[in-house]
C-alpha cells in the first residue's frame, strides 16, 4: 500500500493519499488546502484517485476540496450528518477571516460500518463524533485515520457550537479504543501514533 502525508495550509493538516501498489488507484482523506500541492503529489506518485472522503467538514480538512475533485474527476464521500452543507466548515471559514464556498454535493453519504474498497484497499468507516457532528474515522490494514476525534496524546475540540465532550470520549471509547494497540493512529493534525499508545499514554484517556 502507498500511504504519503501532506501537512497543509495554515493549520497543518493532514492531508492523506492511500495507492494500490498494483492498480494505482487510490482515496484521498482530507484535501485541507494547497490544491496544487495535492494534485502534485498524486502526480508524481502515478496514482489516479476515484475517490475522496473527508473525516469531517471543518475548513481545514475541506478547503481545497473542489480544485482536487474537479481535477481528478474523483467522487466525494462523507458522513451523511452534515449531508455535505458544509455548515461548520463555513462556521471555521467565518471565524478564520476566510470564504468557503458551497460544497460539492457529496456522490455517497457514509454511516457507520459502511466499508470502501478499492483495488484491495479495505477500510471500514467508524462515526467518531463529538468534533464534529459528521466526524468519521478509517480504519483497516492495521492503520486507523482519527480525523479530529483522536490526536497523538490529544484529543479533538469541542468547544464549537455542536460539538460535544461527552460525545466525543464516547467516540474515542467505544470506536477507537477498541481497536487492537498495534494499530497505527494517523489524525488530522501532528504526528502519528499508536492506539496502545494513546491508551496507556493520553493524558485524556487517563482516568
Amino acid at each position: 500500500m502507498i500511504l504519503e502525508t501532506l501537512v497543509v495550509g495554515p493549520f497543518a493538516s493532514n492531508c492523506y493519499i492511500i495507492g494500490s501498489e498494483s492498480s494505482k488507484r487510490g482515496i484521498i482523506i482530507d484535501p485541507g488546502a494547497e490544491a496544487k500541492v495535492i494534485l502534485k503529489t498524486v502526480k508524481d506518485l502515478g496514482l489516479t484517485i476515484p475517490l475522496i472522503v473527508v473525516t469531517h467538514t471543518h475548513i481545514d480538512h475541506v478547503g481545497a476540496l473542489t480544485p482536487v475533485k474537479d481535477e481528478t474527476g474523483a467522487e466525494f464521500a462523507l458522513h451523511g450528518a452534515d449531508a455535505g452543507s458544509g455548515a461548520f466548515s463555513r462556521m471555521l471559514s467565518s471565524m478564520a477571516g476566510d470564504s468557503l464556498n458551497q460544497l460539492p454535493k457529496p456522490d455517497r453519504l457514509l454511516k457507520d460500518g459502511d466499508t470502501i474498497d478499492i483495488d484491495g484497499l479495505h477500510f471500514t468507516v467508524l462515526y467518531t463524533p463529538g468534533h464534529s457532528p459528521d466526524g468519521i474515522s478509517l480504519y483497516g490494514h492495521e492503520i486507523v485515520f482519527t480525523g479530529d476525534a483522536l490526536f497523538n496524546y490529544g484529543i479533538g475540540r469541542t468547544d464549537f457550537p455542536g460539538c460535544s465532550y461527552d460525545q466525543l470520549m464516547e467516540s474515542i471509547q467505544n470506536k477507537l479504543m477498541t481497536l487492537p494497540d498495534k494499530t497505527t493512529v494517523y489524525p488530522g493534525h501532528g504526528s502519528s501514533s499508536t492506539i496502545g499508545e494513546e491508551r496507556t499514554g493520553n493524558p485524556f484517556l487517563l482516568f
